[in-house]
């Protein structure tokens, strides 16, 4: 089996480090493909994706093309012969030149169980829905977002205290063992691909900055998992005043909310208790702007906050 690979993100390092420990004389990464390097950090140094580090520590070719839909790109694919080829998190929505191009297909890591979350923040989603349960699904890739046949998938539970930054690193693991099942699988014609029930399908559109801001008037528990599918990318925010707090943890208290949404009814040495839409939410960990991210109780220690004080104003 002639494999290339297609990946980006810290995601679909576990799923290309999977193949390669898999591989022997027979089956190999015969090349990667990744996004151009990024300028990242505050000094904008110039930053390989995590796939493309690992590639090379590999010796394996690798390809960084600014546009997928050109000639060049296509014949170059072509020239490493592969039987298949494998997409995780790799940001581009492929064509059907190369969805056509290996005789075994393209075949896609995707962190939920779908048709459920199809699109870029799977994820994220599921956790800010409040799910208790997501996983890893391999599929034949079609000209549709995440629409293809099923090949395999698995679950995991979602623990009650998860964000996408403890989330992801367990799915993208289970995506690289499922990963190896499914290229094995294929090689010995022993999975048959299920149409997905397109009728029970839910989108997870990627994210934006602006997603971020918290709006007081959603419920205490639906603004945790909000928190929780926010961390650590693109971030839960509010306002005190002029300034911008990140929200980085809290939980809900099953109390009466008894002041307009946003309001501050409690400050105690650990914790700011706020009015929510329904019930109270407890901030235990925060950020300001140009400040590292602390507890609230060493946030309190230098700045005041008085009971009646209102936060954001987001409806």
């Amino acid at each position: 089996m002639r494999i290339v690979f297609m990946g980006t993100p810290e995601f679909a390092v576990p799923s290309l480090e999977a193949l390669l420990r898999a591989g022997d004389s027979d089956d190999h990464v015969v090349g990667v493909v990744t996004q151009p390097d990024r300028p990242k950090g505050r000094g904008q140094v110039l930053t390989p994706p995590p796939v493309k580090v690992i590639a090379d520590q590999a010796g394996i070719p690798v390809v960084q093309p600014l546009k997928i839909r050109t000639p060049d790109f296509l014949e170059r694919l072509a020239s490493w012969k592969p039987d298949v080829i494998v997409v995780a998190a790799f940001g581009r929505i492929l064509h059907a030149p190369i969805l056509n191009l290996p005789p075994l297909g393209c075949v896609n890591v995707h962190g939920s169980l779908l048709p459920k979350y199809r699109g870029a923040a799977p994820i994220q989603w599921a956790l800010i829905n409040g799910e208790t349960e997501t996983g890893i699904t391999t599929m034949l890739m079609d000209e549709g977002m995440d629409t293809g046949p099923i090949l395999l998938q698995e679950k995991i539970p979602i623990l009650p205290d998860d964000t996408t930054s403890t989330l992801a690193p367990r799915l993208a693991k289970l995506g690289g063992e499922l990963l190896v099942q499914t290229i094995a699988g294929l090689k010995a014609s022993t999975i048959r691909p299920v149409p997905q029930d397109h009728s029970q399908a839910t989108m997870a559109p990627l994210l934006k900055k602006e997603d971020g801001e918290i709006h007081w008037t959603m419920s205490a528990t639906a603004l945790v998992n909000r928190i929780r599918g926010l961390t650590p990318w693109p971030g839960a925010y509010t306002f005190h005043g002029a300034d911008r707090w990140m929200i980085w943890k809290a939980v809900a208290v099953q109390e009466p909310a008894t002041g307009q949404p946003g309001t501050v009814l409690a400050v105690t040495k650990q914790s700011i208790k706020v009015a929510t839409g329904e019930g109270v939410l407890e901030l235990l960990e925060l950020q300001t702007a140009n400040s590292k991210r602390m507890t609230v109780g060493q946030y309190l220690a230098g700045h005041r906050l008085s009971v009646g004080e209102r936060l954001g104003g987001g409806a």
